[in-house]
């Protein structure tokens, strides 16, 4: 009886009537808290309606700042507009002879993008300069004729003293078909950045309009080709020894071009116009409008054959199929020609003496070599060293790309200790670029050389 009493009652009260005095409670603090609850939300709800015709808006920073940089931006569009406004205006008052105020700025397409052009006073773009248009009429006297140093198909090339004293040379690119803009594009990307010793440098560029200019350092010895073909003297200025320098130097700048760069570049039109000299016969390559970037896993690049005839190498021209071999040809041709003083073709002379590279060929194999010297030479060359050389070329323009010598290894051929047209006093400085270690030696093959004439080493390939 007592233990039915305890569980039924609890301090006197029964044991539901306990139960709902604690539920009622905890039912009411439950129902006011979801209330106060719900009243804050409203609340924060209806805080920006109520302050959204203020002066000051509920933004957070980050939307203030996105908000600036809007702004900003619609402003430097709205600029860039007014400028290209200005541009057009400008380029109308030059053809109605109106003022000859300069552009603020201009572009240069580059296959579908525009690379904008620095303004005066902002010339500087890392490797060298963007000139105004203006400052290159000022500098050539307006483009004279009496500046002029040189014509060739893509372009004329003039004299210029720019504002700060230097001078310079500057090639204004012929815009046939739209060659001006190609060539301008793989100019400065295939050696705005280099800079070789004997690479001739470019220093800046400029591109208003349609026009498009190269600037490079000025060469005061003029080109290869007019010391060899334009010689009205009885005898020639170019020496055995300068001959050889120029050999050498044109090579050193030919292999940094195939192993000094990644991507690699290939010239492509590799010839006596295009080695340009200082006064003390030091040469420099040029004119890369032709060049064509390889990367260093590919072997070779399928092209439209471009170049100059006598110099292209013979699977070029027929296949079409370009690598640095092209140029190992064409500098086989150019070796030629500075040891004999002729030119690649030359439909003046008899049958068999048109063409330098078979004439070359069989007075090498018929031991007649005292015949393929330059008769301009005060001092004919030393026979041995003559030996070599020619060899050289033989192996340069070998019918066979595979079996042409890379560049650095040509470099070390003509470099090598034994080489004999080197004197004391006269030592050509060592290349560091491409140290290339010939193997065994070999003779030339698809000739059938006198054992007389020497061997020329294998190298590897």
């Amino acid at each position: 009886m007592a233990l039915s009493f305890s569980i039924s009652h609890f301090l006197g009260l029964s044991l539901h009537v306990v139960i709902l005095a604690l539920f009622v409670p905890f039912l009411t603090i439950s129902f006011v808290a979801i209330a106060v609850c719900t009243w804050l939300s409203r609340r924060s709800r209806l805080l920006p309606l109520e302050n959204a015709s203020g002066m000051i808006p509920l933004a957070s920073n980050d939307i203030a700042e996105l908000t600036k940089v809007k702004h900003d931006l619609e402003s430097l569009m709205k600029r860039s507009d007014a400028a290209g406004e200005q541009e057009e205006d400008s380029s109308r008052e030059k053809r109605n002879g109106g003022s000859d105020a300069e552009s603020a700025a201009s572009t240069v397409s580059r296959s579908g993008d525009t690379v904008p052009v620095a303004v005066e006073g902002q010339g500087n773009i890392g490797w060298g300069r963007w000139y105004t248009l203006k400052e290159l009429e000022i500098a050539t006297a307006g483009f004279s004729e009496e500046n002029i140093i040189g014509k060739g198909g893509h372009g004329i090339v003039y004299r210029g003293v720019v504002d700060d004293g230097l001078v310079v040379a500057v090639k204004n690119l012929l815009n046939n078909k739209g060659q001006a803009e190609r060539e301008f594009k793989v100019e400065v990307e295939a050696i705005g950045k280099v800079r070789h010793k004997n690479l001739v440098g470019l220093l800046g560029c400029c591109a208003e309009g349609s026009q498009r200019m190269l600037v490079y350092e000025y060469m005061d010895n003029g080109n290869l080709e007019q010391w060899l073909h334009r010689n009205i003297r009885p005898t020639s200025s170019l020496s055995w020894e300068i001959r050889m320098k120029i050999t050498v130097g044109t090579a050193r700048g030919l292999a940094y071009l195939h192993e000094g760069l990644e991507p690699k570049v290939v010239h492509r039109d590799v010839k006596s116009s295009n080695i340009l000299l200082d006064r003390k016969w030091n040469p420099k390559v040029s004119d890369f409008g032709l060049a064509k970037l390889l990367g260093s896993e590919a072997t070779y690049v399928t092209t439209r054959v471009m170049g100059t005839f006598g110099y292209v190498s013979p699977e070029y021209a027929s296949t079409g199929m370009l690598n640095e071999g092209s140029d190992v040809y064409s500098f086989g041709v150019l070796v030629m020609e500075l040891i004999t003083g002729r030119t690649p073709v030359d439909y003046s002379r008899p049958a068999g003496e048109t063409n330098l590279v078979k004439w070359f060929k069989g007075l090498v194999a018929n031991q007649r070599l005292e015949e393929i010297v330059d008769p301009l030479m005060t001092v004919p060359p030393h026979a041995r060293a003559l030996k070599r050389v020619a060899l050289v070329c033989l192996r340069c323009v070998d019918m066979d790309a595979c079996k042409r010598p890379k560049m650095g290894q040509i470099v070390h051929m003509l470099e090598a200790d034994d080489f004999p047209f080197r004197s004391v006093g006269q030592r050509l400085d060592r290349v560091k670029e491409i140290p290339t270690i010939p193997e065994e030696p070999r003779r030339l093959p698809r000739f059938h050389t006198p054992s007389n004439l020497g061997r020329v080493p294998e190298v590897e390939r």
